[in-house]
């Protein structure tokens, strides 16, 4: 609609008075910001646009993938903005904790910011607050073109309309006979912003909510909503815009393709449409991914910053979870043929799936942790053992220095721990699945963790008696001093094994398990039992990997004392 030629010369006095120190135009910034005509047809530009108020959820990570995927198998661009244009919410050091975390799951960006203190790229600042001349230039443009207007309701006036629509169960909002200060005459607002009244900037929408819109959903197809009819914020009172009308501004300006972000902004996506139509501008293609659930008992529920310790990216980095298989865990969820594709292709990771939007689920995706183990323990078990040293001394060295310490002594040794069944392809253990978990599994190792074990917890080899009657403490204690005078550490794992089963049999155990599974009656016990005695006597574990392969590795005299120190304790 044509403007009154009166009314146009007053919106650029308007326009002039809550700007004047602007002198850019929207042309200007469109030659200094251009397409990115450098990229092929075709190449997708996304980002990743958090806001540093906290730590990074595990929905980010998530999304950051779709945005990885997009990007790199179009040879396009995956950029990092920096939301925080709500300064009072501001976290000291988030945006560090973001960039390393994404760095850290191998999903830090090509452009943008990819450090605290470092950005790269033609079109920024990529931070928010360092493009407020950028916002002021597009809120001119608005103003002068009658489609925003100043505000001077103050926060009591708005809390007062809002409780009087509550109470009238009137849907809430600045619109409407409830947008007070839509229908003052320009010349008034002229004069009030003369008058040095504070206001904040509004957008004056043309939309209804009794029409409807509809627009494309990159991944979930077509979507009909009511029109925005709000006549949102666009400008703060401290000068700053709200974050619909930055991500206009900016996504626009960045030259952004698609816009991928939680399910929970689709109800925004009018208001961005309506923004983006009056800007002039062409709205990017959505992509709205479904909510991260949790199980709760026998039912799902969104992962919770509050009750969910996995809803923050940290708890996996501090726990020790290898990102290659979180990152597998992701693309199963995201892309619902992933693992048909990953059987197919097991020695191929993520990055060689061609990602689909058409294979995204529209419902939420479970976090299945039992499944996030298994993938991560299947990572762990294609590693050498100088690869999974590597890790855990980088691990513990930040998160558990203590054990860096023990492990860091020695490492020709702790290399051999390691690397311990890692020799054989046919039958890897798959036990780890994060590296908190390796002291634990391995402390029998280590002197210094073993005993401290010892002195808290006790030994546990008396445990067998309860779970079999047959085995006494005197029949553990018969059979520690018969091995301890036969083992022989030169021998072959052959010879150690049939020099256990001469033993065992010595002492009434049966060495054949089919036979004692016809008669367990007249034995003492299997051979498994008997070695079930040495095991938990030289490690203080029921399980462990190959026994024959520790006890070479602790050596004969650990051996025989941890027999003997086990025997006196009994």
């Amino acid at each position: 609609m044509e403007m009154d030629k009166d009314y146009e010369r007053k919106c650029y006095e308007l326009a002039y008075l809550i700007f004047p120190d602007v002198d850019e135009t929207v042309d200007d910034l469109e030659i200094k910001y251009p397409e990115r005509n450098t990229l092929k047809e075709g190449a997708i530009v996304t980002r990743i646009a958090p806001s540093p108020t906290g730590f990074m959820h595990t929905g980010s990570l998530y999304q950051a993938m779709v945005h990885k995927k997009l990007a790199s198998q179009t040879d396009g661009v995956y950029y990092l903005r920096v939301e925080d244009t709500d300064q009072k919410r501001e976290v000291a050091g988030s945006v560090k904790m973001f960039t390393e975390e994404l760095k850290h799951f191998g999903l830090e960006p090509d452009e943008g910011v990819l450090a605290e203190d470092k950005q790269v790229g033609f079109y920024g600042p990529y931070i928010q607050s360092k493009r407020k001349d950028i916002y002021r230039v597009c809120a001119k443009h608005l103003v002068e073109k009658g489609l925003a207007y100043p505000c001077f309701c103050t926060p009591e006036m708005m809390e007062k309309t809002r409780q009087m629509q509550e109470a009238n169960k009137i849907v809430p909002g600045y619109y409407g006979v409830y947008a007070k200060c839509r229908n003052i005459s320009i010349d008034e607002s002229i004069e009030r912003v003369k008058n040095g009244e504070k206001f904040i900037l509004r957008f004056r929408s043309n939309g209804s909510h009794m029409r409807k819109i509809s627009f494309v959903d990159a991944a979930r197809g077509k979507i009909e909503m009511a029109e925005n009819d709000q006549d949102v914020v666009i400008i703060k009172s401290d000068g700053l815009p709200t974050y619909h009308f930055a991500h206009v501004c900016d996504d626009h300006f960045m030259r952004t393709t698609h816009v991928v972000r939680g399910e929970e902004w689709l109800p925004s996506t009018p208001i961005h449409l309506d923004l983006f139509e009056a800007m002039g501008f062409k709205a990017p293609q959505y992509i709205h991914t479904p909510l991260i659930m949790i199980k709760d008992g026998n039912s799902k529920r969104k992962l919770s910053k509050r009750k969910d310790k996995e809803s923050a990216v940290s708890y996996f980095i501090k726990a020790g979870y290898p990102p290659e298989g979180v990152n597998e865990y992701l693309m199963t969820i995201l892309n619902s043929d992933y693992e048909m594709w990953k059987s197919k292709n097991k020695d191929k990771n993520y990055m060689d799936f061609e990602f689909k939007l058409n294979k995204m689920s529209s419902a939420g995706s479970l976090l299945d942790m039992p499944k996030l183990n298994d993938l991560c323990k299947e990572e762990i078990a294609k590693m050498s053992g100088d690869e999974v040293l590597d890790r855990v001394l980088a691990w513990s060295k930040e998160y558990s220095k203590d054990f860096y310490d023990i492990i860091s002594k020695d490492l020709d040794y702790s290399r051999k721990v390691f690397g311990l069944e890692r020799d054989n392809t046919q039958k890897i253990r798959k036990d780890i699945y994060k590296w908190e978990d390796v002291e634990d599994t391995f402390r029998y190792f280590f002197d210094d963790i073993y005993q401290k074990e010892l002195e808290d917890k006790g030994y546990i080899i008396t445990s067998l008696t309860e779970e079999k009657n047959t085995i006494t403490k005197d029949i553990i204690r018969k059979s520690l001093e018969e091995y301890i005078n036969v083992y022989n550490e030169e021998d072959t794992k052959d010879e150690w094994f049939a020099r256990m089963k001469d033993t065992a049999q010595k002492l009434g155990f049966c060495v054949n398990m089919k036979e004692y599974k016809a008669e367990p009656e007249k034995y003492i016990g299997s051979i498994a039992d008997f070695s079930s005695i040495v095991r938990m006597a030289v490690t203080n574990k029921k399980n462990t990997p190959d026994i024959y392969s520790i006890m070479q590795l602790l050596g004969k005299d650990k051996v025989i004392e941890r027999m003997k120190d086990t025997l006196s304790k009994i």
